[in-house]
């Protein structure tokens, strides 16, 4: 068969039911081969919103999802998307077409060098020269992604590459001397760590994004209620598990709420799950350093120690080693700690909003109240971004973001993915009228493959965030952030066929949730919002 048919052989092999792309001649054999196949394919708008897609299905699904462009400026922009899936951890094969082998290097028409141009934003990445090291290469690139730390692997091939005429075996199992990664800790290492927990009077856990990665929301959950401790989250571990729990304090972090800032600063010892403590989560690793003992559990051995100086490091799988500390852990009672962190959990109040607009924040509120428990929501980046972490209370669901690489755009190519990993859960993207216009043309690709996602638009006729920094720290000098000339939103979304309307009175609120709620197909809803409305 031709290298090309190899290729969607492969993808099949490996379960593949759905991919995002753009096609160019560069890779047109592939996507011919791609056409005789069962694998649904969905044609984005914007090569970058091909990679935002496929994160959304892989994050949903927790298996490497599949994004493919042609080469030159199809390849190039997918950039952002390999560096926003490597900076989350989100397993990604991305395959790019690549002008003929005997022409690379001469600067002919839409070359590019995407082998080097994305490495720093990829596990691995390779540029096919043997058409029958194909299955190979495949297997290895979703091993490579979804193992491990998983993260993107780019696989690049010429276009005459994929024309040649090849024997398709698929290997069974993959061995890579190279690649080991850990997965059972340490048995000293969880000993000494469930010494550790037996031994605080004031614990708390840390859950990141790496928790979702390792499918241990249970086992967190489990270890929370079994030794009586609190948990905090960082803005990529929102979800994992439900908000209205009474363990759960929130998210930590320059914009997270007292209660979660107070647990990590009052602490005598942190239970780190995969997570990287970044400067948005901790602004001082050295306070915490000084005044709690620190647990790190993370796959990655590059990530314990980066940020904060850590006494018991254990590398490996969380749920593998949650289960190891399960085993060995008594039931423990930590009711007075709990008491003191809970009186600075207080239920939000909303203020009214007057004038034409809305509070985001009692939107963002009732919004979660109404929507099904296993709802899934995708956060763009931005205040809309904040106000969503911290108000819209997650019960059952997934909570999806850009956290590492803050990317705008990011929120409704997310949730075509998303939703086409679990057409039966309902998703609903949030964004603010910035970041929509980096994302709206993926209204198209909505309509075109009759997806029904809900999407509220947060505007203000501003760049949010950076308007409201420039206030803060910049003598108010506001420049560059205002959105004049930006469409009617409620427009656009009627030329495209969907249902919409506009909020701007609070008293609005629950009726437009309501109908964006019970709406069968797509629903856009557009919620004007002052200015001046902080983040916090």
């Amino acid at each position: 068969m031709k290298a090309a048919q190899a290729m969607v052989k492969c993808l099949e092999q490996e379960g593949i039911k759905v991919v995002f792309g753009y096609p160019g001649a560069a890779i047109c054999p592939f996507y011919d081969a791609l056409s005789e196949s069962g694998i649904r394919h969905i044609l984005v708008r914007h090569e970058q919103n091909a990679g935002h897609a496929a994160n959304g299905y892989a994050r949903v699904t927790n298996r490497p999802a599949v994004c493919i462009a042609t080469s030159g400026p199809g390849a190039t922009n997918l950039i952002t998307a390999i560096a926003t899936a490597y900076m989350d951890s989100v397993p990604m094969v991305v395959i790019t077409g690549q002008v003929s082998s005997d022409q690379i290097g001469r600067d002919v028409f839409q070359e590019a060098d995407i082998t080097g141009a994305a490495e720093p934003f990829v596990k691995h990445s390779y540029l096919v020269k043997d058409a029958s090291a194909i299955p190979r290469i495949f297997k290895e690139a979703f091993y490579l992604a979804g193992t491990g730390r998983k993260g993107p692997v780019l696989i690049d091939v010429p276009v005459d590459i994929q024309n040649v005429d090849i024997d398709f075996e698929y290997p069974e199992s993959i061995e890579m001397r190279a690649y080991k990664p850990s997965s059972k800790g340490n048995a000293l290492q969880v000993k000494r760590a469930a010494e550790a927990v037996v031994s605080a009077k004031k614990p708390v856990i840390c859950a990141g994004g790496g928790v979702f990665s390792a499918n241990a929301c249970n086992e967190v959950l489990e270890l929370a209620v079994k030794a009586d401790i609190p948990v905090v989250t960082t803005m990529m571990g929102i979800s994992c598990i439900p908000g209205s729990h009474p363990l759960n304090m929130g998210m930590i972090g320059m914009h997270g709420v007292k209660s979660a800032n107070l647990a990590v600063n009052k602490c005598d010892l942190i239970i780190l799950i995969g997570a990287r403590v970044g400067d948005r989560a901790v602004r001082s690793p050295s306070f915490l350093e000084e005044n709690a003992k620190i647990i790190h559990i993370d796959i990655d051995p590059a990530e314990i120690g980066k940020n904060v100086k850590v006494d018991i490091p254990i590398v490996g799988d969380a749920k593998l080693i949650l289960n190891q500390m399960l085993e060995i852990l008594p039931e423990l009672r930590h009711g007075e700690w709990i008491s003191e962190l809970l009186s600075f959990k207080t239920a939000p109040s909303f203020e009214k909003r007057e004038g034409g607009v809305i509070n985001p924040k009692r939107f963002v509120s009732r919004l979660a109240e109404r929507m099904p428990d296993d709802t899934i929501c995708v956060a763009d980046v931005g205040q809309n971004q904040i106000w969503t972490c911290n108000f819209f209370c997650m019960k059952g669901g997934r909570f999806l973001t850009s956290g590492g690489m803050g990317t705008m755009g990011y929120s409704i190519p997310c949730a075509v993915g998303a939703k086409l990993a679990s057409p039966d859960t309902p998703v609903v993207a949030i964004c603010g009228d910035g970041s929509f216009q980096m994302q709206m043309m993926e209204l198209a690709t909505i309509c075109q493959h009759n997806i029904p996602l809900k999407i509220v638009i947060m505007a203000n006729n501003r760049l949010g965030m950076v308007h409201e920094l420039q206030k803060n720290s910049y003598g108010g000098n506001t420049t560059a952030v205002f959105l004049d000339g930006s469409p009617d939103f409620i427009k656009l979304a009627g030329a495209y066929g969907i249902e919409c309307e506009r909020v701007s009175s609070d008293d609005e609120i629950d009726g437009a949730i309501e109908r964006l709620v019970l709406a069968k197909g797509p629903y856009l809803v557009e919620c004007r919002v002052s200015p001046d409305e902080k983040t916090l």
